[in-house]
């Protein structure tokens, strides 16, 4: 069927129903009338690039249901594309909604167009890895064109958002070399980015040229994930003025994306002591104008190597319950390694717990539902219902049998000591056998 709009927000506010927006308002337990507002404002973002045709859409916005983001992809010392699409199969599977593919070696596009063509996960690129790599030359005898142009690629192929380090300019390198940062840049396409822009004397190409990006979103509907180049590295560089002031400029290009009905997310910090992460989301919002927030964690500690999945878990849990919107997840490999298969599952569990502990607290619509049906079947002693209200059954199913009780209805935690079937036989006015 024809289209008669450009992309999700200018169909939403000409007051048109997409295709999308009416799935997304199923799953959100919303009615269309409600959601059409906010996707025509901006605070909800339907990432759907128009090629992207298995898609299953999804809302991403702080009054939805907070939606996990995966990274992925191969390096030089992880090449292997089977692998990756084993990581995107658990990942769909185990409740990611979008996959981000972070590939920095080989020839890219067969992998992003076999996402695009099979994944019905939102799909996300950060074309500025990819730029290296597809003209094979080195980052300082690139052009400002050549960038754009891997993005219009990047945006033929189906990809539904994009990463963009749009926020830093020259001045930021000054900003850099006198604030003495403890970790500097730790973003790797802002690195980039910064890095061309020290080689060549040139503004950032993503910054000065953004009108001509903005055309390129506008034509496929590819969302704009404004990339936080300056997002803090470890405790010590949290919420200083190289990042505060990004931000505001990405407020800034928030106002020019909405302009031309480019859909937008902001992204959010990396490392956060816990006192600072609702402050954080709050002065978001407000220089942002309520745009969708996309955080990595944020991680609460610097000395958790290895665990960094419960870190980021635990300052994710805080963000998305003060607005953030989009949760990238982190793994057991976070600063140490490319995640294996195994790294990508605890990962998204992680994110997942904490978004889904983050959407309770906000009375999103539903979240209580299943943690509601837990607590009857815990009751009851049903333990196949529990299973079925389970984040990860298999886990569960796979502890319990490993340590299987001698009794059925009790665990081998408690045995006859159980407090729920003592209470169950005392209030049914049964005889309570211990021994």
């Amino acid at each position: 069927m024809e289209r008669n709009y450009a992309t999700q927000m200018d169909a939403a506010r000409r007051g048109i129903v997409t295709p999308e927006l009416e799935t997304v308002a199923q799953k959100e337990r919303m009615t269309v009338e409600e959601l059409l507002p906010l996707v025509a404002s901006g605070k909800v973002v339907i990432p759907a690039n128009k090629n992207h045709h298995c898609l299953d859409p999804e809302g991403i916005g702080s009054m939805l249901r907070t939606k996990i983001n995966v990274n992925l992809g191969v390096s030089k010392d992880c090449k292997d594309y089977d692998v990756e699409m084993e990581k995107v199969n658990a990942a769909v599977k185990l409740g990611a909604e979008a996959i981000m593919d972070l590939s920095s070696h080989g020839d890219t596009s067969p992998f992003r167009k076999k996402l695009t063509r099979e994944c019905a996960a939102m799909i996300g690129t950060v074309p500025v890895y990819d730029s290296v790599i597809h003209y094979q030359r080195d980052l300082d005898s690139l052009t400002a064109q050549d960038f754009i142009e891997v993005v219009r690629l990047h945006a033929q192929e189906g990809v539904d958002f994009v990463t963009l380090h749009c926020g830093i300019t020259r001045k930021t390198i000054d900003q850099i070399r006198s604030h003495k940062r403890k970790m500097n840049i730790v973003s790797r396409g802002g690195s980039l980015v910064f890095a061309w822009m020290c080689m060549t004397g040139e503004e950032n190409p993503f910054y000065e040229y953004y009108d001509e990006i903005l055309e390129i979103c506008r034509e496929y509907d590819v969302t704009i994930s404004l990339g936080d180049a300056c997002r803090p590295g470890c405790l010590a560089d949290a919420t200083d003025v190289c990042q505060i002031e990004e931000l505001v400029r990405l407020g800034e290009l928030t106002k020019r994306a909405w302009a031309r009905d480019v859909q937008v997310m902001v992204e959010g910090p990396g490392h956060v002591p816990m006192d600072q992460v609702a402050a954080n989301m709050k002065v978001q919002q407000t220089i942002c104008m309520g745009a969708p927030f996309y955080v990595l964690g944020p991680l609460v500690t610097d000395i958790a190597p290895g665990y960094d999945h419960i870190t980021a878990a635990i300052g994710g849990a805080i963000a998305a319950m003060n607005g953030a919107a989009f949760l990238c997840y982190v793994t057991p490999a976070e600063h140490l390694a490319l995640p294996n298969v195994d790294d990508v599952k605890q990962g998204i569990i992680a994110s997942r717990i904490a978004a889904h502990a983050a959407d309770i607290a906000k009375g999103v619509r539903g979240a209580r539902e299943m943690d509601d049906k837990m607590g009857d079947a815990r009751r009851n002693l049903d333990w196949e219902e529990q299973w079925a209200c389970a984040l990860d059954p298999e886990t569960a199913k796979a502890i319990r049998k490993a340590r299987a009780p001698e009794h059925e209805d009790t665990c081998s935690m408690c045995g006859k000591f159980c407090a729920v079937r003592s209470m169950n036989k005392a209030l049914s006015g049964e005889h309570i056998d211990i021994l």
